[in-house]
């Protein structure tokens, strides 16, 4: 997950009888609105009786900055109106979008992509292997307008370049091998764009950016929706989708509506006809009341990066202390209402297909452990307030977060971290940033933290190139917060990189994965997931296996019509 993009929300406070007293008021609201709410689960539509019309009025959380970019709340606006180069179907398999086929060559270093015919971007540029090879070159290349900041850190060391070898013939040269490639591709932060359009410039891109999906972007209200409109013109649909040609439904009315309370209220009411993120009070009852569709995210669960470069968290007893201090799994149990599993590998994502489940309850709550590791690591005094202290130096813990990482529901479990964790002699101090400000890089700083909050989707252990990749050449890795850096690890993740053979592959990963966890460079706290409920009469809403889950609108359509 990027952390270079910018929008803006509501900043949590941290009153310690708050979460309480929101949790009451959100109960008495819902259950006076439940009696709008119809029941009954939605049935599959009988194949030639789709009707066509409607808009779709859409619930979301969070408004970004930009309508795409390397933040999952772009992904899922992008998805609405780009196409990508190939999909990724439910079960984990590459299969054809644009690219109707490809080879690869014996040293693994070349992709030949057949580009499927006919196909435009709604601004009327033709779809060809030129324009995709303009898109992925963009995206290596240090112009701002056209790097990509999610494909960037996956391809940087292995790509060399894009080339359209025939009108629809594309060749990708890569100077390693790099496995992971196509799952790239699959992602939706890289859907191709009108070249012709992004000559226009990043400000214009991010209001009114052009793809060649089933849905055209209309109109940005900013604080408000996002508006799209059918594309009459749409041929270019992904192996996965259900049918063929243009969307059923005219349009997408995307809202933005970030109180949780307002959003699920909005949706008994009949304001809106799907909703992201069911709350964590109205789980069971969205469950037993209408169609739910729930996606856990693969890459990294949410986790809690543990600063490894300095005191007091250079010393892997005093990490291991911290995990063993916090009964995690209460915590999250406690705030999600049983809505959200506790997650005690903070290295892989469970729906990874790399995963392995005896670590998801690695460093379950043990104070007496805690307490040996603390003092074993010479933190043996403590002062007045029960803190420990080494050196003269308190045992404090600031802990980075933002509601761009974590749900509402979220802030309560960490406060309940906060207090588990003083019994051991931890002071846990909460740094709560509003996103503009914490993407912008407050709280983040090297000095600012001890512990940052954060997660990246991805397919699988791919990831680790991400979270993992040691600073080179004086360039700091950003995108490792735990500033963890281990050239055994980076080792083996390179070997995995660069191993076709699945079983062998996945035997790499999990190696690193085992020393991860071992070396509690992160602390695992719950899973990402992907929620969305519908009413029982639209019907064929799914969710994209690309990464993130993002809802997909393209095969939906009203039972009945609208």
């Amino acid at each position: 997950m990027s952390v270079s993009n910018t929008q803006s929300s509501r900043r949590f406070t941290c009153g310690s009888n708050r979460p309480g007293r929101r949790v009451a008021a959100s109960l008495l609201v819902l259950q006076s609105l439940s009696q709008f709410a119809p029941s009954g689960h939605a049935q599959e539509a009988s194949a030639g009786n789709v009707k066509r019309g409607g808009v779709i009025r859409y619930g979301h959380f969070q408004e970004p900055a930009c309508l795409f970019g390397g933040w999952v709340q772009q992904w899922y606006l992008q998805r609405q109106y780009s196409d990508n180069l190939v999909a990724r179907s439910e079960d984990g398999k590459i299969v054809p979008w644009l690219a109707e086929s490809w080879t690869m060559s014996d040293d693994k270093k070349v992709y030949t992509f057949e580009i499927k015919p006919n196909v435009k971007f709604t601004d009327g540029t033709p779809l060809d292997a030129q324009a995709i090879a303009d898109n992925i070159n963009g995206w290596l290349s240090n112009d701002p307008d056209l790097r990509n900041p999610t494909a960037a850190p996956y391809l940087s060391d292995s790509f060399e370049s894009a080339s359209a070898i025939a009108p629809l013939r594309l060749q990708v040269t890569l100077k390693v091998p790099f496995q992971p490639l196509l799952n790239v591709f699959a992602q939706s932060s890289q859907g191709i764009l009108s070249p012709s359009a992004l000559k226009r410039g990043l400000a214009v891109n991010c209001e009114s950016p052009v793809g060649s999906g089933p849905f055209i972007v209309e109109e940005w209200r900013h604080g408000r929706e996002v508006t799209f409109r059918r594309n009459p013109d749409y041929n270019s649909a992904p192996a996965t989708a259900k049918h063929k040609g243009p969307a059923y439904v005219d349009g997408i009315s995307w809202k933005f509506l970030p109180d949780q309370t307002v959003r699920y209220g909005s949706f008994l009411t009949g304001e809106t006809d799907a909703i992201y993120d069911i709350p964590a009070i109205a789980w069971k009852e969205a469950n037993s009341r209408f169609p739910v569709l729930r996606h856990i995210t693969g890459g990294t669960p949410l986790r809690l990066a543990l600063y490894s470069a300095r005191p007091p968290f250079d010393d892997v007893l005093v990490r291991k202390a911290f995990a063993y201090s916090t009964d995690r799994k209460a915590a999250v149990d406690t705030s999600f209402l049983g809505s959200l599993p506790f997650e005690g590998n903070g290295a892989l994502s469970q729906s990874s297909p790399e995963y392995l489940r005896e670590l998801g309850q690695s460093y379950g709550y043990d104070s007496r452990k805690a307490n040996q590791l603390l003092d074993q690591a010479g933190w043996t005094e403590r002062n007045p307030n029960g803190v420990r202290v080494k050196n003269g130096n308190p045992l404090i813990v600031r802990v980075s977060y933002s509601n761009a990482f974590l749900k509402p529901d979220g802030e309560q479990a960490l406060q309940a971290i906060q207090q588990q964790a003083r019994a051991a002699g931890f002071d846990v101090r909460l740094q709560p940033t509003n996103p503009a400000d914490f993407f912008a890089g407050k709280n983040l700083g090297p000095n600012d933290y001890e512990i940052v909050l954060l997660y990246w989707v991805a397919p699988g252990a791919e990831i680790f190139r991400i979270s993992w990749k040691p600073d080179q050449n004086g360039e700091p890795n950003r995108f490792n917060p735990s500033r963890y850096q281990d050239l055994t690890l980076w080792d083996i993740i390179q070997k995995a990189e660069q191993e076709f053979n699945a079983p062998e592959r996945a035997a790499l990963y999990q190696q690193a994965e085992r020393k991860i966890v071992d070396d509690a460079a992160v602390i695992g706290l719950t899973v990402l997931d992907v929620t969305l409920a519908t009413k029982p009469n639209l019907k064929d809403v799914w969710l994209d296996r690309g990464s993130v889950g993002e809802p997909v609108f393209y095969d939906a359509h009203f039972d009945g019509g609208k």
